[in-house]
Protein backbone atom coordinates (compact mmCIF):
# COMPACT_ATOMS: atom_id res chain seq x y z
CA UNK A 1 0.00 0.00 0.00
CA UNK A 2 1.01 3.62 -0.38
CA UNK A 3 0.23 6.59 1.80
CA UNK A 4 -2.51 8.95 0.68
CA UNK A 5 -0.59 12.23 0.97
CA UNK A 6 -3.19 14.75 -0.23
CA UNK A 7 -6.22 15.81 1.85
CA UNK A 8 -8.87 14.79 -0.68
CA UNK A 9 -11.78 13.13 1.09
CA UNK A 10 -13.60 11.64 -1.89
CA UNK A 11 -11.26 11.24 -4.87
CA UNK A 12 -13.03 10.07 -8.00
CA UNK A 13 -10.81 6.97 -8.17
CA UNK A 14 -11.31 5.88 -4.53
CA UNK A 15 -11.48 2.09 -4.33
CA UNK A 16 -13.25 -0.42 -2.11
CA UNK A 17 -12.03 -3.92 -1.28
CA UNK A 18 -15.01 -6.10 -0.35
CA UNK A 19 -14.18 -9.01 1.96
CA UNK A 20 -17.11 -11.40 1.99
CA UNK A 21 -18.19 -13.45 5.00
CA UNK A 22 -17.34 -16.60 3.11
CA UNK A 23 -13.84 -15.47 2.20
CA UNK A 24 -14.43 -13.94 -1.23
CA UNK A 25 -12.49 -10.79 -2.16
CA UNK A 26 -13.70 -8.30 -4.77
CA UNK A 27 -12.55 -4.91 -5.97
CA UNK A 28 -15.10 -2.13 -6.47
CA UNK A 29 -15.41 1.62 -6.67
CA UNK A 30 -15.97 3.13 -3.24
CA UNK A 31 -18.80 5.21 -4.68
CA UNK A 32 -20.60 1.91 -5.31
CA UNK A 33 -20.64 0.98 -1.61
CA UNK A 34 -24.43 1.23 -1.42
CA UNK A 35 -24.74 -1.51 -4.03
CA UNK A 36 -23.36 -3.92 -1.41
CA UNK A 37 -26.43 -3.32 0.78
CA UNK A 38 -29.79 -5.07 0.86
CA UNK A 39 -33.27 -3.92 1.83
CA UNK A 40 -33.56 -3.73 5.61
CA UNK A 41 -29.86 -3.06 6.24
CA UNK A 42 -28.88 -0.15 8.49
CA UNK A 43 -25.74 1.96 7.96
CA UNK A 44 -24.51 3.89 11.00
CA UNK A 45 -21.86 6.65 10.84
CA UNK A 46 -20.07 8.85 13.36
CA UNK A 47 -21.21 12.48 13.14
CA UNK A 48 -18.46 13.89 15.39
CA UNK A 49 -16.72 16.98 14.05
CA UNK A 50 -12.96 17.15 14.60
CA UNK A 51 -11.58 19.74 17.00
CA UNK A 52 -8.13 21.30 16.37
CA UNK A 53 -6.56 19.30 19.18
CA UNK A 54 -2.84 19.98 18.60
CA UNK A 55 -1.75 22.83 20.88
CA UNK A 56 1.81 24.16 21.11
CA UNK A 57 3.40 26.27 23.79
CA UNK A 58 5.82 26.31 26.71
CA UNK A 59 6.24 24.27 29.87
CA UNK A 60 6.21 27.14 32.36
CA UNK A 61 8.54 25.63 34.99
CA UNK A 62 11.36 24.78 32.57
CA UNK A 63 10.69 27.22 29.73
CA UNK A 64 10.94 24.31 27.25
CA UNK A 65 8.76 24.02 24.15
CA UNK A 66 5.95 21.50 24.26
CA UNK A 67 3.12 20.26 22.09
CA UNK A 68 0.11 18.51 23.53
CA UNK A 69 -2.35 16.49 21.49
CA UNK A 70 -5.68 16.16 23.20
CA UNK A 71 -6.68 12.51 22.95
CA UNK A 72 -9.71 11.76 25.11
CA UNK A 73 -11.99 13.04 27.84
CA UNK A 74 -14.47 11.48 30.19
CA UNK A 75 -17.65 12.89 28.65
CA UNK A 76 -19.03 14.93 25.78
CA UNK A 77 -20.22 17.68 28.14
CA UNK A 78 -19.44 21.25 27.06
CA UNK A 79 -18.07 22.16 30.49
CA UNK A 80 -15.80 19.11 30.77
CA UNK A 81 -12.35 20.67 30.26
CA UNK A 82 -10.24 17.79 31.57
CA UNK A 83 -8.53 15.73 28.88
CA UNK A 84 -6.12 12.87 28.43
CA UNK A 85 -3.25 14.32 26.39
CA UNK A 86 -0.11 13.03 24.70
CA UNK A 87 2.96 15.27 25.09
CA UNK A 88 5.69 15.96 22.53
CA UNK A 89 8.90 17.98 22.63
CA UNK A 90 10.04 20.59 20.13
CA UNK A 91 9.06 20.26 16.48
CA UNK A 92 5.90 19.79 14.48
CA UNK A 93 4.10 17.30 12.27
CA UNK A 94 6.79 17.48 9.57
CA UNK A 95 8.96 15.23 11.76
CA UNK A 96 7.65 11.66 12.10
CA UNK A 97 6.18 11.20 15.55
CA UNK A 98 8.60 8.40 16.39
CA UNK A 99 11.51 10.80 15.77
CA UNK A 100 10.18 13.71 17.81
CA UNK A 101 12.27 14.63 20.89
CA UNK A 102 10.69 13.85 24.26
CA UNK A 103 8.73 16.54 26.06
CA UNK A 104 10.05 18.31 29.15
CA UNK A 105 9.62 16.38 32.37
CA UNK A 106 6.25 17.37 33.77
CA UNK A 107 4.87 16.99 37.27
CA UNK A 108 1.41 17.22 38.72
CA UNK A 109 0.62 20.89 39.27
CA UNK A 110 2.79 22.16 36.41
CA UNK A 111 1.36 24.73 34.01
CA UNK A 112 1.62 24.69 30.23
CA UNK A 113 1.17 28.00 28.39
CA UNK A 114 -0.50 27.22 25.08
CA UNK A 115 -1.04 30.46 23.20
CA UNK A 116 -4.12 32.07 24.80
CA UNK A 117 -4.73 28.97 26.93
CA UNK A 118 -3.28 27.57 30.13
CA UNK A 119 -3.29 23.86 30.96
CA UNK A 120 -2.69 22.39 34.39
CA UNK A 121 -1.09 18.96 34.68
CA UNK A 122 -3.34 16.93 36.98
CA UNK A 123 -1.47 13.61 36.86
CA UNK A 124 0.74 11.40 34.76
CA UNK A 125 -1.03 8.29 33.52
CA UNK A 126 1.57 5.56 33.73
CA UNK A 127 3.85 7.09 31.10
CA UNK A 128 5.94 10.31 31.06
CA UNK A 129 4.23 11.43 27.84
CA UNK A 130 0.64 10.69 28.83
CA UNK A 131 -1.06 13.09 31.21
CA UNK A 132 -4.42 14.20 32.47
CA UNK A 133 -4.66 17.94 31.91
CA UNK A 134 -7.28 20.58 32.63
CA UNK A 135 -7.62 23.64 30.43
CA UNK A 136 -8.18 26.54 32.80
CA UNK A 137 -10.98 29.05 32.33
CA UNK A 138 -14.63 29.43 31.49
CA UNK A 139 -15.81 26.73 29.04
CA UNK A 140 -16.83 29.19 26.32
CA UNK A 141 -13.47 30.97 26.54
CA UNK A 142 -11.49 27.72 26.48
CA UNK A 143 -13.36 26.30 23.49
CA UNK A 144 -12.95 29.58 21.63
CA UNK A 145 -9.21 29.45 22.38
CA UNK A 146 -8.95 25.89 21.06
CA UNK A 147 -10.81 26.89 17.90
CA UNK A 148 -8.62 29.95 17.32
CA UNK A 149 -5.21 28.55 18.27
CA UNK A 150 -5.32 24.78 17.82
CA UNK A 151 -4.32 22.83 14.73
CA UNK A 152 -5.64 19.61 13.32
CA UNK A 153 -3.51 16.63 14.34
CA UNK A 154 -1.53 15.37 11.37
CA UNK A 155 1.47 13.23 10.50
CA UNK A 156 4.60 13.54 8.40
CA UNK A 157 3.27 11.62 5.37
CA UNK A 158 0.81 14.48 4.76
CA UNK A 159 2.90 17.38 3.46
CA UNK A 160 0.25 20.12 3.16
CA UNK A 161 -0.84 21.58 6.47
CA UNK A 162 -4.38 20.45 7.15
CA UNK A 163 -7.14 23.00 7.50
CA UNK A 164 -10.00 22.26 9.85
CA UNK A 165 -12.42 21.70 6.99
CA UNK A 166 -10.10 19.01 5.62
CA UNK A 167 -10.83 16.84 8.66
CA UNK A 168 -14.57 17.41 8.98
CA UNK A 169 -16.71 14.71 7.42
CA UNK A 170 -19.70 15.84 5.31
CA UNK A 171 -22.06 14.88 8.16
CA UNK A 172 -19.96 16.49 10.93
CA UNK A 173 -22.02 17.85 13.82
CA UNK A 174 -20.92 18.07 17.47
CA UNK A 175 -17.21 19.07 17.75
CA UNK A 176 -15.97 16.15 19.84
CA UNK A 177 -13.43 14.08 17.85
CA UNK A 178 -9.68 14.50 18.37
CA UNK A 179 -8.84 12.99 14.99
CA UNK A 180 -11.33 12.65 12.16
CA UNK A 181 -13.60 9.59 12.07
CA UNK A 182 -12.18 9.27 8.59
CA UNK A 183 -14.19 6.29 7.39
CA UNK A 184 -17.01 8.84 7.23
CA UNK A 185 -15.22 10.82 4.50
CA UNK A 186 -16.97 8.42 2.11
CA UNK A 187 -20.42 9.51 3.29
CA UNK A 188 -21.94 12.36 1.31
CA UNK A 189 -25.45 13.27 0.22
CA UNK A 190 -25.27 11.18 -2.94
CA UNK A 191 -24.34 8.12 -0.89
CA UNK A 192 -27.27 8.73 1.46
CA UNK A 193 -29.55 8.83 -1.59
CA UNK A 194 -28.09 5.56 -2.87
CA UNK A 195 -28.53 3.90 0.54
CA UNK A 196 -32.22 4.82 0.47
CA UNK A 197 -32.58 3.55 -3.10
CA UNK A 198 -31.25 0.19 -1.93
CA UNK A 199 -34.03 0.01 0.63
CA UNK A 200 -31.55 0.42 3.49
CA UNK A 201 -31.59 3.00 6.28
CA UNK A 202 -29.04 5.44 7.71
CA UNK A 203 -28.41 6.65 11.27
CA UNK A 204 -25.68 8.35 13.27
CA UNK A 205 -24.05 8.38 16.67
CA UNK A 206 -21.36 10.62 18.17
CA UNK A 207 -18.03 9.12 19.25
CA UNK A 208 -15.02 11.18 20.32
CA UNK A 209 -12.48 9.49 18.05
CA UNK A 210 -9.00 9.59 19.58
CA UNK A 211 -5.45 9.53 18.29
CA UNK A 212 -4.33 6.86 15.83
CA UNK A 213 -0.62 7.05 16.72
CA UNK A 214 1.70 8.58 19.31
CA UNK A 215 5.11 7.59 17.94
CA UNK A 216 5.84 5.60 21.12
CA UNK A 217 5.42 1.82 21.02
CA UNK A 218 4.35 1.56 24.66
CA UNK A 219 1.75 4.28 24.25
CA UNK A 220 0.51 2.96 20.92
CA UNK A 221 -0.09 -0.40 22.62
CA UNK A 222 -2.61 1.37 24.88
CA UNK A 223 -4.66 2.71 21.98
CA UNK A 224 -7.52 3.17 21.65
CA UNK A 225 -7.95 5.01 24.94
CA UNK A 226 -11.34 5.11 26.68
CA UNK A 227 -13.47 7.37 24.46
CA UNK A 228 -16.79 9.08 25.16
CA UNK A 229 -19.79 8.45 22.93
CA UNK A 230 -23.48 9.27 22.62
CA UNK A 231 -26.13 7.07 21.01
CA UNK A 232 -29.37 8.90 20.09
CA UNK A 233 -32.71 7.30 20.87
CA UNK A 234 -33.52 7.37 17.14
CA UNK A 235 -30.43 5.26 16.39
CA UNK A 236 -31.25 2.71 19.09
CA UNK A 237 -34.77 2.39 17.62
CA UNK A 238 -33.38 2.03 14.09
CA UNK A 239 -31.20 -0.86 15.27
CA UNK A 240 -34.24 -2.57 16.78
CA UNK A 241 -36.18 -2.14 13.53
CA UNK A 242 -33.32 -3.52 11.45
CA UNK A 243 -33.08 -6.54 13.71
CA UNK A 244 -36.79 -7.19 13.45
CA UNK A 245 -36.52 -7.13 9.63
CA UNK A 246 -33.45 -9.35 9.54
CA UNK A 247 -31.32 -6.48 8.28
CA UNK A 248 -27.58 -6.18 8.78
CA UNK A 249 -25.92 -3.44 10.83
CA UNK A 250 -23.06 -1.82 8.91
CA UNK A 251 -20.73 0.45 10.89
CA UNK A 252 -18.92 3.25 9.08
CA UNK A 253 -15.60 3.06 10.89
CA UNK A 254 -14.02 1.54 13.96
CA UNK A 255 -15.40 4.22 16.28
CA UNK A 256 -19.00 3.33 15.44
CA UNK A 257 -18.25 -0.35 15.95
CA UNK A 258 -16.66 0.32 19.31
CA UNK A 259 -19.54 2.47 20.57
CA UNK A 260 -22.24 0.00 19.51
CA UNK A 261 -20.44 -3.03 20.88
CA UNK A 262 -19.61 -1.25 24.13
CA UNK A 263 -23.26 -0.34 24.65
CA UNK A 264 -24.43 -3.88 23.88
CA UNK A 265 -21.84 -5.36 26.23
CA UNK A 266 -22.98 -3.09 29.07
CA UNK A 267 -26.72 -3.44 28.61
CA UNK A 268 -27.36 -6.60 26.61
CA UNK A 269 -28.49 -4.46 23.67
CA UNK A 270 -27.76 -1.03 22.23
CA UNK A 271 -29.42 1.63 24.38
CA UNK A 272 -29.63 5.37 23.96
CA UNK A 273 -27.47 7.62 26.10
CA UNK A 274 -23.93 8.72 26.91
CA UNK A 275 -21.11 6.45 28.02
CA UNK A 276 -17.38 5.80 27.61
CA UNK A 277 -16.11 2.98 25.39
CA UNK A 278 -13.52 1.03 27.32
CA UNK A 279 -13.50 -2.33 25.55
CA UNK A 280 -10.84 -3.24 23.01
CA UNK A 281 -12.04 -5.25 20.04
CA UNK A 282 -9.87 -7.81 18.31
CA UNK A 283 -9.68 -11.41 17.07
CA UNK A 284 -10.94 -12.82 20.38
CA UNK A 285 -13.98 -10.52 20.51
CA UNK A 286 -17.54 -11.71 19.96
CA UNK A 287 -19.52 -9.09 18.08
CA UNK A 288 -23.07 -8.64 19.33
CA UNK A 289 -24.35 -5.94 16.98
CA UNK A 290 -22.27 -5.09 13.94
CA UNK A 291 -22.36 -7.35 10.86
CA UNK A 292 -20.12 -5.37 8.53
CA UNK A 293 -17.64 -2.52 8.71
CA UNK A 294 -16.69 0.11 6.14
CA UNK A 295 -13.20 1.20 7.17
CA UNK A 296 -10.03 2.71 5.88
CA UNK A 297 -7.14 0.46 4.92
CA UNK A 298 -4.92 -0.23 7.91
CA UNK A 299 -1.55 -1.87 8.31
CA UNK A 300 -1.07 -4.90 10.59
CA UNK A 301 -0.15 -3.88 14.13
CA UNK A 302 -2.38 -0.81 14.25
CA UNK A 303 -5.27 -0.84 16.71
CA UNK A 304 -7.72 -0.22 13.85
CA UNK A 305 -6.38 -3.32 12.08
CA UNK A 306 -6.69 -5.39 15.26
CA UNK A 307 -10.37 -4.48 15.43
CA UNK A 308 -10.91 -5.95 11.95
CA UNK A 309 -9.89 -9.27 13.48
CA UNK A 310 -13.29 -9.35 15.16
CA UNK A 311 -14.87 -9.58 11.68
CA UNK A 312 -12.47 -11.84 9.81
CA UNK A 313 -10.00 -14.55 10.76
CA UNK A 314 -6.28 -14.35 10.15
CA UNK A 315 -6.42 -16.08 6.77
CA UNK A 316 -9.11 -13.77 5.39
CA UNK A 317 -7.27 -10.68 6.61
CA UNK A 318 -3.99 -11.96 5.16
CA UNK A 319 -5.67 -12.49 1.79
CA UNK A 320 -7.13 -8.99 1.98
CA UNK A 321 -3.74 -7.53 2.86
CA UNK A 322 -2.16 -9.27 -0.12
CA UNK A 323 -4.84 -7.87 -2.43
CA UNK A 324 -4.41 -4.36 -1.02
CA UNK A 325 -0.64 -4.54 -1.50
CA UNK A 326 -0.81 -6.05 -4.97
CA UNK A 327 -3.26 -3.45 -6.26
CA UNK A 328 -1.54 -0.48 -4.60
CA UNK A 329 -4.43 0.71 -2.44
CA UNK A 330 -3.91 3.98 -0.60
CA UNK A 331 -3.74 3.91 3.18
CA UNK A 332 -4.25 6.41 6.05
CA UNK A 333 -7.22 8.68 6.58
CA UNK A 334 -7.51 10.00 3.02
CA UNK A 335 -6.94 6.61 1.46
CA UNK A 336 -9.12 3.87 0.01
CA UNK A 337 -11.57 1.68 1.93
CA UNK A 338 -12.42 -1.89 2.84
CA UNK A 339 -15.82 -3.42 3.52
CA UNK A 340 -15.50 -6.49 5.74
CA UNK A 341 -18.51 -8.71 6.42
CA UNK A 342 -18.55 -10.68 9.64
CA UNK A 343 -18.45 -14.45 9.33
CA UNK A 344 -21.07 -14.78 12.04
CA UNK A 345 -24.64 -15.98 12.40
CA UNK A 346 -26.50 -13.19 10.60
CA UNK A 347 -23.76 -12.11 8.21
CA UNK A 348 -23.05 -15.69 7.19
CA UNK A 349 -26.64 -16.14 6.11
CA UNK A 350 -26.99 -12.89 4.24
CA UNK A 351 -23.60 -11.59 3.03
CA UNK A 352 -22.17 -12.46 -0.36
Amino acid sequence: MRAADLPIQRPADARLLVVGAGGSIRHARRSAFAAELRPGDLVIANDAATIPSSLTGVHERSGSPVEIRLAARGSLAFDDLTFTAVLFGAGDYRTPTELRPPPPTVLAGDTLRLGPLAARIEALLGHPRLARVTLVGEPATVWAGIAAYGRAVQYAYMAPQLALWDVWTPIAGPPTAFEPPSAGFAVDWSLLRDIRWQGAAFATLTHAAGLSSTGDAALDARLPLPEAYRIPASTARAIERAGARGGRIVAVGTTVTRALEDSALRHGQVVAGDSVAELRLGPASELRVVDGILSGTHEPGASHYDLLGAFADRDRLAAADEALQREGYRTHEFGDSVLVWRAGRLAKQRAA
